[in-house]
């Protein structure tokens, strides 16, 4: 820990909560973030920590302090309409550029084996719907403006389909195939039910509970639901099926707030001076800043995006993932940190760029009153990182530590509030500010445990991308997993694949040499090495003969036109500008 408000802002951006109750120091955080290294420091700094609160709160200086706590505002009733949140309002509004678009589902496919009681677990799903209002909203416009609509009652069909008759081979790939389906059907924000809920039947009776097989396919759209929100779908479930199973009432007590509530909070609280502060440090902090990463693609850029889809799965084995940590502990820095920093370095070699923008989703559950509610809450902060003047890795690693550190302290400005105040230059291929994500989850994918029944998640493919490349790491024990989900416009699998062997080979590089300068790291295999510094020498490049030099170039204008052709004297030019210079000559 270098000093306390650092610390206090690494807390924050784990979503850990921390306050001071007499002379104790209590603390809550989502399932698996308190790692017993962080539980160590914790305990070593308690003198320092409850020095810390009790003068901020003395000094009334903390942002809960300051703002009041979320109060019951928005009681639901016939006609009565509500404001969205600034995050739904964003996805309202792409929405109505493309109705039809399924790309923002949110969908989980949950294989069930044991005694399944169908109507507790029915029964269960809709005391989750009847307790969030949030799932039974619908958004419709209102002089060209949209508002939230609340269903006072609502009752989720869950749909049995009977595939026992099929074969293993004949279900597995019914049960591909009715999946792909709920994932890729939109949903009709003004007036579709937007969570749906299908239990296909494997093996086992379907009126009696006994031991079965099945498989739960649970759809919802983002603009109600988020990641943490499967987290409570789940222990709620769980709560409410046990406790049905048994014939006893719902354990779970009600809640005292609504996301309605949060939205009209948020407009209410975020104008003035709290927006005023956070506005001005995201602008300056992007100014001049480059949203595109020019990565290598394998084929252009379509004009429009079409949000097509892949993904792949890898793992960092247990050797190299102590020593990372080791080397972010050493440093001061999380493991979050340390990751970003390699992806940083790698998204730099391929692109040729010094100034990366990088997109990382956060919580954004800061608030006690919030952390129990279904809803739209996270947030999407933008990383700006500086690879410039060949630094060492150790350098590198403190400047995406510091700005880490700043972008959480300033996480509370909607993204959707920023780009509308920045105003980037519109381009239906690409998303503003950024295209590529990172994130680090800090405890293993949400799963549902329900008695007397195994829960798994099947391995299926991502069939969509909203971003250029996305990747999604998971913190175990002894290794690290992730997913790297791709643009298939854009890119091969087999490009991919090499992508993620190029990210391991950075990571085994800094953890070995952490204090030389970048330029010195290879994320070439050894393969790779061998092609470059021994096959190459002497051998001639094949290229088409067929074409002229001039139609060459004009393919590369095609591949890569915002790609650095030429630089002198300290200016650049690319690839599409020299054409159009070139052009310009032919013609005259």
């Amino acid at each position: 820990m270098k000093n306390i408000d650092e610390f206090f802002s690494y807390l924050r951006s784990l979503n850990v909560r921390v306050w001071v109750k007499g002379e104790n120091l209590c603390y809550r955080a989502p399932e698996g973030v308190l790692t017993k290294p962080l539980l160590a420091q914790l305990k070593t700094h308690k003198q320092e920590i409850v020095a810390f609160i009790s003068k901020a709160s003395q000094a009334s200086c903390t942002v809960v302090n300051t703002i009041g706590p979320i109060s019951r505002l928005a009681e639901p009733g016939e006609g009565k309409e509500f404001p969205l949140s600034f995050a739904q309002e964003r996805l309202w509004f792409l929405n109505q550029l493309e109705p039809e678009n399924p790309f923002y589902n949110i969908y989980l496919v949950l294989s069930l084996c044991g005694i399944l009681h169908i109507e507790a677990l029915q029964k269960s799903i809709n005391e989750v719907v009847r307790r969030h209002e949030v799932l039974r909203t619908n958004f419709i416009a209102q002089d060209g403006k949209p508002v939230q609509v609340i269903c006072q009652q609502l009752n989720i069909p869950l749909s049995v389909i009977d595939l026992r008759n099929l074969s293993k081979i004949e279900q597995s790939a019914k049960i591909r195939h009715l999946a792909e389906e709920e994932a890729t059907k939109p949903f009709d924000l003004n007036k579709d039910i937007l969570f749906r809920a299908k239990l296909l039947q494997l093996e086992g009776s379907l009126t009696a509970a006994e031991h079965g097989e099945y498989v739960l396919l649970l759809t919802m759209h983002h603009i109600i639901s988020d990641g943490w929100s499967l987290g409570i779908i789940f222990n709620e479930l769980a709560a409410l099926y046990e406790a049905y199973v048994q014939g006893l009432p719902s354990p779970l007590p009600e809640l005292s707030i609504q996301y309605a509530d949060f939205a009209l909070w948020q407009r209410q609280w975020f104008q003035g001076k709290p927006l005023e502060e956070q506005l001005s440090y995201w602008k300056k902090q992007l100014t001049g800043i480059r949203p595109v990463i020019e990565l290598p693609t394998d084929r252009p850029r379509p004009p429009v995006q079409s949000y097509r889809g892949g993904s792949e799965r890898f793992e960092i084995d247990s050797d190299l993932c102590i020593s990372l940590r080791i080397l972010s502990h050493q440093s001061g820095a999380t493991l979050f940190m340390m990751l970003l920093s390699a992806f940083a370095l790698l998204l730099s070699r391929y692109s040729d760029q010094e100034d990366i923008a990088i997109g990382s989703p956060i919580a954004n559950r800061n608030r006690k009153e919030i952390e129990p509610l279904i809803g739209f809450f996270v947030n999407t902060i933008v990383l700006r990182i500086d690879l410039s003047g060949d630094p060492t890795f150790q350098q590198l690693l403190e400047r995406v530590r510091q700005t880490a550190l700043e972008a959480y302290a300033h996480q509370d400005l909607p993204f959707e509030k920023l780009v509308n105040e920045l105003q980037p230059a519109r381009d239906l291929s690409r998303n503003p500010l950024f295209q590529v994500m990172f994130a680090l989850h800090n405890a293993p994918k949400n799963t549902l445990k329900l008695p007397d029944l195994h829960v798994s998640i099947p391995d299926f493919e991502r069939t969509s991308s909203l971003f250029d490349v996305v990747v999604d790491m998971w913190e175990l024990e002894d290794k690290f997993t992730g997913v790297l989900e791709y643009n298939k416009d854009l890119f091969e699998q087999s490009t991919i694949k090499r992508m993620i062997s190029h990210f391991k080979n950075v990571l085994e590089a800094i953890s070995m040499h952490p204090d030389r300068p970048l330029s010195a790291l290879t994320f070439l295999t050894s393969a790779e090495m061998y092609q470059i510094m021994h096959k190459g020498k002497g051998e001639r490049i094949e290229y088409p003969i067929d074409k002229c030099i001039h139609q060459l170039f004009e393919e590369q204008v095609n591949t890569g036109p915002d790609r650095i052709a030429a630089v002198f004297a300290g200016q650049h030019i690319t690839y599409g500008a020299l054409n159009a210079r070139a052009n310009q000559i032919a013609h005259f």
